[in-house]
């Protein structure tokens, strides 16, 4: 599929493919109970579906009835990340969907919500999760009805990103923020091709984003799939966070966000200026460079990314001795474009510029550049070019691992522009007029004031 299209196989049927149900649960008995009630009414092929309920140190254990998994883990604060890692082992299922214990879904969930892992194994998948007080209601009650009887707010913000994206279909790289694990599934491969959740959140909330972004970034799609439903017993946790297990929970939201800045470097997640180790922009440039050189190209540019990475050779980190961006290139000078290999080995980038010569762009230039390559739509890679030689590249890692996973290069589609068209400007080799041109030095020169002789 091209960019996030998954509607592109709307209207094709599914295979039945085996579905792991991984249910997250913490001292919350009675809502498991209705969400496995739930689970035992689903319209998907009964011999098809396993159940492992995956618990968080409840001491004692919660009761399970017979054909339903059980694993367990030790009480150590809030390790949900750790708890679905461990239920996803237990299964060897070809789809994985992942529920939490106070998520009771319809009867059609596991069918909807599967659809398209089933067709398209890189497609991760959210279902549409919905509010009711169930507190009064019997646990064997159809949640098709109950769950609508007792409805409470739908969260607004859930509600309005599906509709301004189609359910998804315009994702972009801040659409993470809108797969809950509370409701999702995915192919049993790619969740081993992205890697399971990281068990370093041990604080409430935010792995499932990060995992999310990380699947995003591998070149997976996105999908809301608005007819698999779950029923969440209370309110939003936005409108009534949790507090159990957590000291200072009104501190919970801080936490889970900069739990999630420290790991996804996306503009709009992580802090625009202070450094917390996301990695975003990863930059290279050609071994032709001098001193002024990078200067005059590297400077604007980390105006408008200053956490971006500088993935230089051992002359070029050496003329930056004290620039903490910078990380060593280990196979040193070289004026090829690196492959993916070396960048994927370097960090967790989304971004790559390589810079062929000495140019220089305004910030607002630079993050023009960066965002053309920044939907799903959009091209693999921006080629600005000066007489016919290339100046510089922009490059969507994305896009071009999802053309490496495929093996389709025709996924990773290329565009150039002329350096006038992009407002980018070649520059000469006199080390006076490129730190004149980065606004570096005044119209004098370096090392000369005002009034001084030539």
């Amino acid at each position: 599929m091209p960019a996030n299209r998954w509607d592109l196989v709307e209207g094709q049927d599914a295979p039945v493919r085996t579905v792991g149900v991984v249910v997250l649960h913490y001292r919350q008995q009675r809502q498991l109970e209705r969400t496995l009630q739930a689970l035992a009414r689903q319209d998907y092929p009964s011999e098809a579906i396993e159940v492992v309920v995956t618990d968080d140190g409840t001491d004692p254990p919660p009761s399970v009835p017979d054909g339903v998994g059980l694993v367990t883990q030790e009480d150590r604060g809030f390790r949900a990340a750790a708890a679905r890692n461990a239920g996803a082992r237990r299964t060897r299922a070809d789809v994985l969907v992942f529920l939490d214990a106070d998520s009771t879904p319809e009867p059609s969930f596991l069918r909807a919500v599967t659809r398209l892992p089933r067709l398209l194994p890189e497609a991760v998948v959210v279902g549409r999760r919905r509010h009711a007080d169930l507190a009064t209601v019997p646990v064997d009650a159809p949640i098709e009805t109950s769950g609508p009887e007792h409805e409470l707010t739908e969260p607004a913000w859930l509600r309005e990103a599906y509709a301004g994206s189609s359910d998804l279909l315009h994702a972009d790289a801040l659409s993470f923020r809108h797969v809950i694990g509370a409701a999702m599934a995915c192919s049993r491969w790619w969740f081993d091709h992205v890697g399971g959740f990281d068990e370093g959140f041990t604080t409430y909330g935010g792995e499932d984003w990060e995992w999310a972004a990380r699947a995003w970034e591998a070149g997976g799609l996105l999908a809301h799939a608005a007819d698999a439903t779950v029923w969440h017993d209370g309110p939003d946790a936005g409108a009534e966070p949790r507090t159990w297990g957590i000291e200072g929970a009104g501190h919970a939201k801080d936490l889970e966000s900069l739990a999630v800045a420290a790991r996804v470097g996306v503009p709009g997640v992580t802090t625009r200026a202070l450094d917390l180790g996301a990695d975003d922009v990863v930059v290279t440039v050609s071994p032709r460079f001098d001193l002024a050189g990078l200067v005059i190209t590297l400077d604007p540019l980390l105006q408008a990314a200053p956490t971006a990475r500088l993935l230089l050779g051992g002359r070029h980190a050496a003329l930056l001795p004290d620039e903490h961006r910078v990380r060593r290139r280990p196979d040193a000078d070289v004026d090829d474009v690196p492959d993916m290999t070396l960048l994927d080995a370097a960090g967790r980038f989304r971004r790559h510029v390589h810079v062929h010569a000495p140019a220089h762009a305004t910030p607002a230039t630079w993050h023009r550049l960066l965002a053309d390559v920044d939907r799903a739509d959009a091209p693999a890679r921006v080629a600005v070019e000066h007489d016919g030689r290339p100046l510089l590249e922009v490059r969507s890692l994305r896009a071009l691992r999802r053309a490496s996973l495929w093996d389709r290069p025709s996924l990773a589609t290329p565009h150039t522009v002329s350096a006038a068209a992009a407002d980018v400007t070649p520059t000469g080799s006199g080390v006076a007029g490129l730190l004149l041109k980065a606004g570096i030095a005044g119209p004098e020169g370096p090392g000369r004031s005002r009034g001084q002789n030539a």
